[in-house]
């Protein structure tokens, strides 16, 4: 079970937008992370991998933790929103829930659920 000082030093991580940090820093080793009903992805390694793939595609990116984060025990669930400026000049806007289970300080494991249609880059309005 996370420390409120941990799980609060996490959510800062991921609003500062330094989202390899975050998982290179609160995640096990061997954490199993997956999006909605998708097969999981397993490992810290490849997450950190994947974030630093996606990260020089944006021009921007901001993350919010709305509150309140709700915790139980090992689990914790938090909504998050995501606002991405690519640099192709399309946004993506999202709202998830992040499903978490800790062990001690590090997430072991996260489901995020989400409209997958929000994955679309769109055009920004005007």
């Amino acid at each position: 079970m996370p420390t409120p000082e941990t799980l609060e030093r996490f959510i800062a991580r991921v609003e500062e937008n330094a989202h390899a940090e975050a998982v290179e820093e609160f995640y096990t080793e061997n954490a199993s992370l997956q999006e909605n009903q998708e097969p999981p992805r397993h490992g810290r390694d490849t997450a950190v991998a994947r974030e630093r793939a996606m990260l020089p595609r944006a021009a921007s990116i901001s993350s919010t933790c709305v509150r309140p984060v709700f915790v139980n025990g090992d689990k914790v669930v938090i909504r998050w929103i995501f606002h991405f400026e690519w640099k192709d000049g399309t946004v993506t806007h999202m709202e998830e829930l992040a499903y978490q289970r800790w062990e001690g300080e590090r997430i072991a494991e996260e489901t995020f659920f989400y409209d997958p249609a929000q994955r679309v880059p769109r055009k920004p309005q005007s």
